[in-house]
């Protein structure tokens, strides 16, 4: 396996080519669009720099903590010294879920029994579920198949408790209402997340656009490290023969003596070759969940936080966005995840709930001037990970030693993250340089 071309550009096929090439071999990276990054990337639009969505990830988040430091990005993201995240309501309700120095899981305790958006004498009901949290297996069958919601409300959740909490954290993490998650990728986001260690929950997010860090400066690292980028080279078909592979782009085709399919699940079903025996029609069938984003710019600040959660609010989670996307006044973006409900919503709807949506939860909104507003869709923004996704997620191995899969949507153990992809690249590399399983 001296020669092997990467498929996709993203983070999963970024994480796979630097692996591959710090072993020593000779990598092609093929990537569709003219920028690396995949759906965590960056975009001109007039003046602004536009994120293709609002990434956050974790303290805990070691794979996407290697690669930050690998393409020597680190100093580009800001990791909070403890958790800490404001949450808004109507009508001036703010709320703060945090915590503080007591080791987990008592380091949340504090937060719960005074949180306001959740009625006081369902707190308790609420902690205990979080505790109960810990005693799931995410690697069990069983637990994957049960949805995260009926087990919420099997230990008698409210509504306001699944509003206020539950889907203030699990619709963001896992692209899923809790009715749609698997209860397996819940238990994996809160325990790893909230319950492993104190510090594991802390927010980290990038300071510059994403694609300073996601497209130049793993691009940089890419060549330092050897490989050759083919931007704009979309790959149509791989074939299989007795001297390697071979994959076919619209005016020619490149050859190696492996492959690692680093693209989004519906592709690799399209691309994998029948010789490979990798069981593509299984997680073809993995769904999409899609995602919205809302662009308000402003003639002025009117808030001073850099991001907020929302409770009763159509603003789930909104981000100011001015610094990096280097323009006056202030920028914020509003993340819909889970978005089917609004994502065929013409602009004029958008228009017409969020300025006001805004202005509700930040009242300096009112008196300034709405200088732009534009929406932005990802309908297949993640695989949907419904109850028993787990059984359809394959491995980075397929039936033949030339082919390799890697992707988010891969069996990582983790919803559709920033984390989850890096995972699945580097045990893609750790797969194909370990040689046939014995």
């Amino acid at each position: 396996m001296r020669r092997v071309l990467v498929v996709g550009g993203g983070l999963a096929g970024t994480a796979a080519a630097l692996e591959l090439a710090d072993a020593g071999v000779t990598v092609e990276l093929a990537e569709t669009r003219p920028r690396l990054g995949g759906a965590a990337c960056s975009y001109r639009r007039g003046e602004l720099t536009v994120d293709n969505g609002q990434h956050v990830f974790l303290r805990c988040c070691e794979a996407y903590r290697w690669f930050l430091e690998r393409v020597r990005a680190a100093d580009r993201v800001e990791i909070q010294p403890r958790l800490s995240i404001p949450v808004l309501g109507p009508r001036g309700v703010r709320g703060r879920l945090y915590r503080d120095r007591l080791p987990a899981p008592l380091h949340l305790a504090r937060a719960l029994s005074v949180y306001p958006h959740v009625p006081a004498g369902q707190r308790l009901a609420a902690a205990r579920a979080v505790l109960a949290m810990r005693r799931l297996d995410p690697s069990d069958p069983e637990v994957d198949r049960r949805s995260f919601g009926e087990w919420l409300e099997a230990r008698g959740q409210s509504v306001a408790a699944f509003e206020g909490l539950w889907e203030l954290i699990g619709r963001a993490t896992l692209n899923a209402s809790a009715a749609q998650a698997s209860l397996a990728l819940a238990a994996q986001v809160f325990r790893t997340g909230l319950l492993s260690a104190a510090g594991a929950s802390d927010l980290g997010y990038a300071r510059v656009p994403l694609g300073d860090i996601h497209d130049r400066a793993a691009g940089e690292a890419l060549r330092e490290a050897g490989v050759r980028v083919l931007p704009r080279t979309r790959v149509r078909a791989v074939a299989l023969d007795g001297e390697g592979v071979e994959a076919f782009y619209a005016g020619g085709s490149l050859r190696a003596d492996a492959v690692v399919l680093a693209v989004p699940h519906d592709v690799a079903a399209r691309l994998v070759p029948a010789a490979a025996d990798a069981d593509a029609s299984r997680f073809a069938r993995l769904g999409a969940s899609p995602i919205v984003n809302v662009h308000l710019r402003y003639d002025r600040r009117v808030t001073d936080l850099p991001f907020a959660a929302g409770v009763g609010t159509p603003v789930e989670w909104v981000f100011d966005r001015t610094a990096a996307a280097g323009c006056g006044g202030q920028y914020l973006a509003v993340s819909l995840s889970a978005a089917t409900r609004v994502v065929d919503w013409p602009v004029e709807e958008f228009r017409r709930v969020f300025p006001s949506a805004v202005a509700e939860l930040f009242p300096a909104a009112r008196r300034a001037w709405l200088v732009e507003f534009f929406v932005t869709r990802e309908r297949s923004a993640t695989f949907l990970g419904a109850p028993g996704t787990a059984a359809l997620r394959p491995g980075p191995r397929t039936g033949s030693p030339r082919v390799f899969l890697a992707g988010a949507w891969t069996a990582t153990g983790w919803p559709a993250t920033m984390e989850g992809a890096v995972r699945s690249g580097r045990a893609a590399a750790e797969a194909l340089l370990s040689g046939p399983p014995a």
